[in-house]
């Protein structure tokens, strides 16, 4: 136990046996738990309000960056909007005990795997008091225990957003299912219990996840950076591509899907397109950097490199030759996070989908579209860059992992000596 009586292993074992428990309800009552949530929420939107504008007056004062402020805000129609992804997640198909195969292994002997719950999350944001209630959603409906650590500057936000979900979720669900850590030694203590949390996901800064990733036995799942580039072919729709620039930078600038690196292929820049799109970006109030060949021909200041992730008004212009030097480029600058191209000509489109190695690869819509309550997965927990497990935006699917469940009547092995294999695949109702 650390000081100030913080058990960090009594917190996690607390989230594991109420995970147990919450598997153990039927799927109607954890749809009821989960609507009872969004229910309480906007019940309790003043309240929540008024703790987030407190938080917010404390972090003018203290200097807080803009972009940091930006996202500890929540904005007109948030606690709305939050409790329709979680009403969305609670009309959901069952996603705990999901037969994904049925074998007949032998006569009587019968074979099948399951989706399950990983058991215990911790999840680390930082500013986004926001992501509180869309990550204990999510693991409400995956049946997952939770711990939770927010950023100092949102502690009354959280705090009131944390009691107003766990005093909803009873008397179903023991509200140990989702901890809240206040300080930074509660999250060290936690990061050492390997046997008890399952995962960790680190929501914030670079800097954020490099700490975690080296400070923990716990399997790391999501990204340091969000360096999302938006590539302007030359056979593109000027209006249309202008419209996706200005609204993948402009609408939400902290977002880790906002445009960061602006590719404009070499023709548009010599047709004077290019300054069409440059124009409406900076009438935006958004500040324009550029790379080398776009310094040179386009007389912008240079960028600090071409992998920055600004977080605010800001982008990276370059200028590349092709397709091939967009794709490129992307492979050596980007995050792996959210790309886009803007074309009309669909070969063009159709190589750039398929050869650009990214969580997220779109064609002629704005990346802030990559996220888990626009993709219709209610909600996401955070964005995961990384090839194993889940990737891009990740809802209950990507909290979830498999059981293998045998029924037999006395079968035995014996040497495989008095046993006949079948092997025999069947409907996954059955």
């Amino acid at each position: 136990m650390s000081e100030g009586g913080f058990d960090a292993t009594e917190l996690a074992l607390a989230a594991r046996r109420a995970s147990r428990s919450l598997q153990s309800l039927s799927s109607e009552a954890r749809t009821t738990v989960l609507n009872r949530v969004a229910e309480e929420l906007v019940r309790n939107e003043g309240a929540i309000l008024a703790e987030n504008a407190s938080d917010m007056l404390a972090a003018e004062e203290s200097g807080v960056e803009p972009q940091l402020l930006n996202r500890l805000k929540l904005k007109d129609g948030k606690i709305a909007q939050l409790a329709e992804g979680i009403r969305s997640l609670a009309k959901m198909e069952e996603p705990v005990g999901r037969c994904l195969r049925n074998t007949r292994i032998a006569d009587g002997l019968h074979l099948k795997q399951v989706t399950s719950p990983l058991g215990v999350l911790m999840v680390i944001f930082e500013s986004r008091p926001d992501a509180l209630p869309q990550i204990a959603s999510l693991a409400l409906r995956s049946g997952n225990g939770l711990l939770l650590k927010g950023g100092k500057e949102a502690a009354k936000s959280n705090a009131i957003l944390h009691r107003v979900i766990t005093q909803a979720l009873a008397p179903e669900v023991d509200p140990g299912l989702i901890g809240l850590v206040t300080t930074r030694e509660g999250i060290d203590d936690l990061l050492k219990l390997h046997h008890v949390i399952d995962l960790v996901i680190p929501r914030g800064s670079n800097q954020l996840v490099s700490y975690i990733q080296k400070n923990t036995q716990i399997p790391v799942m999501g990204h340091a950076d969000g360096v999302c580039h938006v590539y302007v072919d030359s056979a593109c729709d000027l209006a249309k591509a202008t419209h996706v620039v200005v609204d993948s930078k402009v609408d939400y600038p902290a977002a880790c899907n906002a445009l960061e690196t602006l590719l404009i292929h070499q023709d548009l820049v010599t047709l004077g397109k290019a300054k069409i799109i440059l124009d409406a970006l900076t009438a935006a109030g958004v500040e324009l950097f550029a790379g080398p060949r776009a310094t040179a021909e386009l007389g912008l200041p240079a960028c600090v490199n071409m992998k920055h992730e600004y977080g605010t008004l800001a982008c990276s212009v370059e200028i590349v030759e092709n397709l091939k030097g967009a794709i490129d480029h992307i492979h050596k600058w980007g995050s792996s996070h959210t790309e886009c191209i803007l074309t009309e000509d669909q070969a063009t489109a159709d190589l750039f989908l398929s050869q650009v190695d990214s969580a997220c690869v779109f064609h002629n819509t704005s990346t802030r579209f990559s996220d888990g309550f626009r993709f219709g997965l209610g909600a996401e927990v955070g964005v995961s860059t990384g090839r194993i497990h889940a990737r891009g935006p990740v809802g209950v699917d990507g909290l979830l992992t498999t059981r293998w469940i045998m029924r037999g009547s006395g079968h035995v092995v014996e040497k495989d000596a008095n046993i006949k294999y079948l092997h025999q695949k069947l409907p996954l109702t059955e």
